[in-house]
């Protein structure tokens, strides 16, 4: 029987419960489990984003995770470049993924290599995205109250 080896990739910056959770069910439809973590240079060229924990800050954070059997650094965009970096079977991602443009190319170029595309639920309530809004929110409240001390104190 051939070996199902899994690959579930994100960024996981600002590490919460939904990233926990893909990974842990990841790793119960496959034998091995590798987690792709997005490099600092790839976040800021494709999502524009500036992580807020750092590439191998994370890499060792994901690593620590006991469904986790290895982890591989994404220096590439597309995935199917990934693929025959890591040659995995099955492809674990986010179900705000399915049925869009992106997710439905990716399930045809993955399909025509014999890897299987899974989703699961995402995390809404909690995102990284929420998060990170959430930070600028307090980093300007944080500010504007800086910034009134100083005007006070002039």
């Amino acid at each position: 029987m051939e070996q199902r080896i899994g690959y579930a990739a994100g960024a996981f910056d600002l590490f919460h419960i939904g990233h926990l959770n893909v990974l842990k069910h990841a790793r119960e439809r496959c034998d091995t489990l590798i987690a792709g973590v997005v490099s600092d240079e790839m976040l800021r060229q494709v999502k524009g984003i500036e992580p807020v924990v750092p590439t191998l800050e994370r890499v060792e954070i994901v690593k620590a995770i006991k469904w986790v059997d290895a982890v591989h650094v994404e220096t590439v965009p597309d995935k199917l470049d990934t693929w025959r970096e890591v040659r995995f079977t099955h492809f674990f991602k986010g179900d705000d993924w399915r049925g869009t443009e992106r997710g439905l190319r990716l399930e045809r170029q993955f399909a025509e290599v014999g890897v299987e595309v899974v989703y699961f639920p995402y995390t809404a309530h909690t995102s990284s995205t929420v998060l990170r809004r959430a930070l600028a929110q307090l980093t300007a409240a944080a500010d504007a109250s800086a910034l009134q001390a100083q005007l006070a104190s002039s």
